[in-house]
């Protein structure tokens, strides 16, 4: 018979080596359908502009080259115009109404999403974006920090802390439409709620996002 810990030990390098690559296959995978989508939509547009190869004066290798640098200039081009919609208030609620319906249910989308943000540094650390909240939709502005703005539901968590003692405040989940991101550091910010609202001035700066 195999030795009680010679089996513990096997049991325990089985876990430790499927665990291991299962978690290298939830990197690998994502990044491996990104590029195999990108490819495939370059593809797409190489095969559009196919007719219009012999109008270049070069070889049919340089012909072919400059027609996959325009499909690839042009997916470029597209992924800069979605960015530029999804930055604005509309384009975002649109973009969250469409992700939950439909790409959610898509597999492995969750996991493409997030690897794709943390890889970039495009997800947000907590605290690090200042807002100014109608929290009771009645005009008067809070002065608050992002603390969750992926809850799915059109809402965005905040904590609004309390002068001049900021380790305390208040936590709201808050409509989106009633959020005004604002272009300013959060140490700044934070200045103005220990000085009990002294500086404010630079929350109501002209480049709010």
């Amino acid at each position: 018979m195999m030795p009680k810990r010679l089996k513990v030990f096997l049991r325990r390098l089985r876990r430790f080596f499927l665990t291991t690559v299962i978690g290298g296959i939830a990197v690998v995978l994502p990044f491996t359908i990104l590029i195999m989508l990108v490819r495939f939509i370059v593809n797409f547009f190489s095969s559009i502009l196919a007719p219009i190869r012999p109008l270049f004066p070069f070889s049919q290798g340089v012909a072919e080259w400059i027609i996959d640098l325009l499909s690839f200039a042009i997916v470029i081009t597209a992924f800069f115009m979605i960015g530029l919609v999804v930055r604005t208030s509309f384009g975002s609620r649109m973009f969250t109404r469409f992700e939950e319906r439909w790409l959610m249910q898509l597999p492995f989308y969750s996991v493409l999403r997030e690897t794709v943000r943390q890889f970039f540094g495009a997800k947000k650390t907590p605290f690090s974006q200042v807002v100014l909240a109608d929290v009771f939709n009645n005009g008067m502005l809070m002065t608050g920090f992002v603390t969750d703005d992926e809850l799915g539901n059109g809402y965005i968590t905040i904590f609004v802390p309390t002068g001049p003692n900021p380790t305390n405040g208040f936590i709201f989940h808050v409509p989106e439409q009633r959020v005004r991101f604002v272009d300013t550091r959060p140490e700044d910010a934070m200045r103005t709620i220990i000085g009990v609202g002294t500086g404010s001035a630079i929350l109501f700066k002209e480049n709010e996002k």
